[in-house]
């Protein structure tokens, strides 16, 4: 993804705000919706009211004025035009009189017969209201109302609603970006840390505020600021020691050779000084080789041969090798081999690489008269190789950063004696690389123990 693809998007100010709005549009149709048959009935009932209001009062006004129509007489004109700016057709039905528009015969034989009547019914001009009451004797006042009438109320207020709905959106268009704008505030802060602690600024630190899953982003990117400062150290120190471990061999053999060379080396030592350049440029070899598996063991190419191995037999042939040399630093070396064979499928060479790192990093810190343990012996998911000693031992500081590369070493340079600093690393790797783990602790012996789990297949 390129960084103009990501400028591309959209901030989270903005796609709050169109969310909010949208989330508020919606809700305004959804309210118009779900109002409209509501407020209609409402409306619906109340023109009901009315109009039943209306009837009694207009038969109320026709037995003051002690008015006898004639048989489908309409009402008198100054109360029908009354009636009449109030949308609503009056008129007075009579025994015999044909069929009312909007009633049925029941009805109207209903009416006539002393009982009121409120209905809705159809004209030819559409649906209305209907408020029948009867009047004297024989007779009936009716009062129609069409309906569209209070739809068009209905529709009047569901608008008034409406426009409300939308100035309260358009007033919170504007709160709703300040708000996000500040609530924001902090991952913009989180975004110009990053930045800086990307281009190599290792002194950031945020201060966490906002709501607490973004302060803890502030938090995060604190530690994170940390843990590059301290692995950045901790890799300077590294190539420092892994520097200076390359240049002594290599000194070593430029001077021979150059002695060598111009022939100031005499004769009887010739043999001696090769010697001592073979030496130098095979511990030159052994240490690109372990950076090497270092470098492979983090890339794609890292690849183990897995077969059946016994590793009872594989710690027996490592133990005949170390045993001669822990006897030449006058250290006793003890074997812990299982009862029966162990066989798991794993690389033989690469599980002989991990006894041999921690053996010699065990015989490098022994003392004279000290002891050495190899150790093999089944568990649950497969074996355990066990190096174990009785030399100064680990800090539970130093069990936390064991297998870290050239930690242990440039802590105890010049303090006891110490290696490349890339042995145990090595161990740590190579038992990833075989599906297993490494772990560093306390020896019963006295000294550190170092053990690696290994499954029953790679």
């Amino acid at each position: 993804m390129t960084p103009d693809t990501i400028s591309d998007r959209q901030s989270i100010v903005t796609r709050t705000v169109l969310m909010t709005s949208a989330i508020a549009a919606l809700a305004i149709v959804i309210a118009g919706v779900i109002s409209y048959p509501l407020v209609r009935s409402t409306a619906l009932t109340q023109a009901h009211n009315s109009l039943a209001r209306l009837a009694d009062l207009t038969v109320s006004a026709l037995e003051r004025d002690t008015f006898l129509p004639a048989q489908n007489e309409p009402l008198p004109r100054q109360l029908a035009e009354t009636l009449q700016a109030e949308d609503v057709t009056g008129y007075i039905v009579m025994s015999g009189a044909a069929e009312v528009p909007g009633m049925t015969r029941k009805q109207v034989d209903r009416v006539l017969s002393g009982s009121p009547v409120t209905t809705e019914g159809r004209t030819r001009e559409g649906e209305v209201l209907v408020e029948a009451r009867p009047f004297g004797i024989g007779m009936a006042v009716v009062l129609e109302q069409p309906v569209s009438v209070v739809g068009v109320t209905a529709i009047d207020v569901i608008r008034r609603v409406v426009i409300a709905l939308i100035l309260g959106l358009l007033i919170a268009i504007p709160i709703g970006y300040v708000a996000a704008r500040r609530l924001t505030r902090p991952l913009r802060a989180a975004r110009d840390a990053a930045n800086e602690m990307a281009k190599g600024s290792r002194d950031v630190r945020l201060e966490p505020e906002g709501p607490q899953e973004i302060a803890d982003i502030a938090v995060s990117l604190n530690r994170l600021s940390t843990a590059l400062s301290v692995s950045e150290g901790r890799q300077r120190d590294f190539l420092l020691s892994v520097s200076h471990e390359l240049r002594t061999p290599l000194t070593a053999v430029k001077g021979y050779a150059e002695a060598m060379a111009d022939g100031v080396v005499p004769a009887e030592d010739v043999e001696r000084t090769a010697q001592t350049v073979v030496a130098e440029a095979e511990r030159l070899d052994r240490l690109v080789s372990d950076l090497l598996d270092l470098a492979r063991l983090g890339a794609v190419d890292f690849r183990v041969n897995p077969v059946a191995t016994d590793i009872d037999e594989l710690v027996a042939d490592a133990a005949l090798v170390w045993a001669d040399r822990a006897a030449k630093h006058d250290v006793e070396l003890r074997v812990e081999r299982p009862e029966q064979p162990l066989i798991v499928t794993t690389d033989p060479m690469r599980a002989r690489q991990i006894l041999d790192n921690l053996a010699e990093n065990a015989l490098r810190v022994s003392p004279a008269g000290s002891v050495i343990v190899l150790a093999a012996r089944a568990d649950d998911l497969g074996v355990i190789l066990e190096v174990r000693d009785s030399g100064p031992g680990l800090t539970d500081d130093d069990v936390s950063v064991a297998f870290e590369p050239g930690v242990l070493h440039e802590r105890y340079r010049g303090v006891r004696p110490v290696g490349t600093g890339l042995g145990l690393a090595l161990v740590g790797k190579l038992a990833g690389g075989l599906g297993g783990s490494a772990e560093a602790g306390a020896a019963p012996e006295g000294g550190a123990r170092f053990t690696v789990h290994l499954p029953a297949a790679t």
